[in-house]
């Protein structure tokens, strides 16, 4: 589909269109501005994209009517601004808000559908291509935009395989881990501080907790389909007292669990409850979101890994590719952002890089 491209006129057309979206603010609950631009754009240059609804786009197929069906994943939303939006760009980079995380996949995914939509270019797919386009990927699980998709949109489920397009380094990082969010809370009795002995002080129960947890978990790695993933458990803000001369009666602890595919959500539950379960103590689990499998035994990820001589790797966090194999559809994450620097205030893509990923994928849909 880009053949007819050279490398700088194919690497001009996708840096100007990540420089486009970045340059649309997107932060999470807020995608609705992007959404209807990338809308706008997508049938404009005729692909068949719809709006699904919720800040969602997706598009129907591209491509023979036979053929396996490939999606391309991505979502709409970032993180809070650091001072770098707009964005900007120089020969080799773009830079800004979204840039690897992942505006520019976004871009290379609409590139893809606006090629393939060219006269006579769909001609040359050999498989059926489509966008999957959504918000709030960057909040809890509970908040997706995707899960609700994924209920209304039939079409999206009968997918071969869908390509999520998060930041890999244009390698492919097959399934994910499992998240839990919980408040750990240590419960004393307060006092004066003049008097602490009259008093049972939550902090110290804190403490005590915290250090008993951190000895007790230590990283540990679980293999998966040869694949090795690393479990892990982090206590990530604390909070408690209300004034300087008050011994306080609680203090609250939020604790992140990562957990390696193969471990249900359940267990996951069960061996935090486990560590956190002192006296005094309570854990409440506020979010849980699956792991996701590990599809690279599936024919068409074997397909994109010759496409692109790609390595695999695990991948270390949560991504939607669970949202999707939760649906028992084939999922993997692929895409052109270096998770060095997702979420850094000098968020940036290298050009080249949004080239590798548009070469792949078109050799990839035209095999």
């Amino acid at each position: 589909m880009f053949e007819h491209l050279s490398d700088a006129e194919l690497g001009e057309r996708l840096a100007a269109r990540t420089l486009e979206l970045i340059d649309i603010p997107s932060e999470s609950r807020s995608e609705d501005v992007i959404a209807a631009h990338a809308l706008q754009v997508l049938r404009a240059g005729g692909v068949p994209a719809r709006d699904a609804g919720d800040t969602c786009v997706v598009t129907d197929d591209l491509g023979p009517p036979s053929g396996p069906l490939v999606v391309l994943g991505g979502h709409f939303d970032t993180v809070p601004g650091q001072g770098n939006i707009p964005g900007s760009r120089d020969a080799d980079h773009v830079y800004g808000l979204g840039a690897a995380d992942m505006l520019g996949a976004v871009a290379v995914a609409m590139e893809v559908a606006l090629a393939a939509a060219e006269p006579g270019r769909a001609d040359a797919l050999t498989a059926r291509l489509g966008l999957c386009l959504f918000g709030r990927e960057e909040l809890a699980v509970a908040e997706s935009a995707l899960t609700p998709l994924l209920g209304r949109e039939p079409g999206l489920r009968a997918a071969d395989l869908v390509l999520m397009m998060e930041p890999t380094d244009n390698t492919i990082h097959a399934g994910c881990l499992g998240n839990v969010n919980a408040t750990w809370s240590f419960h004393g009795r307060s006092g004066h501080s003049a008097r602490p002995w009259q008093a049972d002080n939550a902090i110290d129960r804190a403490a005590a907790g915290i250090a008993r947890l951190n000895a007790a978990v230590t990283p540990e790695e679980h293999v998966f389909d040869g694949l090795t993933f690393t479990s892990v458990v982090s206590v990530t803000q604390i909070s408690g007292g209300i004034a300087q001369n008050v011994i306080p009666d609680r203090v609250d602890a939020h604790v992140n669990q990562r957990y390696a595919p193969g471990t249900t959500p359940e267990a996951a539950e069960a061996l935090l409850r486990e560590l956190c379960g002192g006296d005094g103590e309570t854990l409440e689990i506020t979010s849980n979101a699956p792991s996701g499998a590990v599809c690279t035994a599936d024919p068409l990820v074997q397909r994109l890994i010759a496409c692109g001589d790609l390595p695999v790797a695990p991948k270390q966090a949560w991504t939607p590719v669970a949202e999707f194999t939760g649906q028992g559809i084939s999922a993997v994450n692929f895409g052109p952002g270096a998770p060095r620097f997702a979420h850094q205030r000098d968020e940036q893509i290298a050009v080249a890089a949004l080239v590798q990923c548009a070469r792949t994928l078109d050799a990839f849909l035209t095999a």
